[in-house]
């Protein structure tokens, strides 16, 4: 099903049981915790995003509900290395296993490949792909090579004309130990 804003309050169980996917385009501009973060005309990205609910059986033989997303879109950002515009294209493939508390999640968290989501009556995919995409921004946005040459100088051409005109600090004490003998 195609819809167009990912949905906030799903039922786990009831969608991993009929395992049809969800799938949606929406403006980027729709999750509010990612934009302040955007540089640029953000205004018109889009975001394409999969939801794919399946249940598998689990470790002790019962039905376990499982989501896959995907999403993909591009960040506009600022390279903080030469200030230039950055197009940083973005693709997430996760995997995600509904447990039934926040104990069992703890417990299995260090053990298991995939990411641990407690079962919820109405489970928020929206909240969900926002956080996905936070933490898909990088901490220092950058190119990989930068487009312009960037000065690879850490010392102005007059650094050393300007530390050859201050005096010693230490003459002026010279000059008063002379004046007391």
């Amino acid at each position: 099903m195609t819809t167009d804003a990912a949905p906030q309050r799903l039922d786990v169980k009831a969608m991993a049981l009929r395992g049809k996917p969800l799938s949606g385009q929406e403006p980027l501009s729709n999750y509010k915790r990612l934009f302040p973060d955007l540089q640029g005309p953000a205004a018109d990205l889009i975001l394409t995003w999969a939801a794919h609910f399946e249940t598998r059986t689990g470790a002790t033989g019962g039905a376990e509900p499982w989501l896959h997303l995907s999403l993909g879109t591009r960040f506009p950002l600022v390279c903080q290395r030469c200030m230039a515009p950055l197009d940083l294209p973005v693709s997430i493939e996760r995997a995600f296993r509904f447990v039934a508390t926040e104990l069992i999640a703890e417990e299995q968290d260090d053990d298991s490949e995939e990411d641990l989501l407690v079962l919820a009556r109405e489970f928020d995919l929206a909240g969900l792909i926002e956080d996905e995409l936070v933490m898909a921004l990088p901490l220092i946005p950058r190119h990989d090579v930068c487009p312009t040459a960037l000065p690879m100088t850490a010392v102005d051409a007059d650094f050393d004309e300007a530390a050859g005109i201050k005096p010693n600090p230490f003459a002026a004490l010279s000059g008063l130990l002379k004046s007391k003998t």
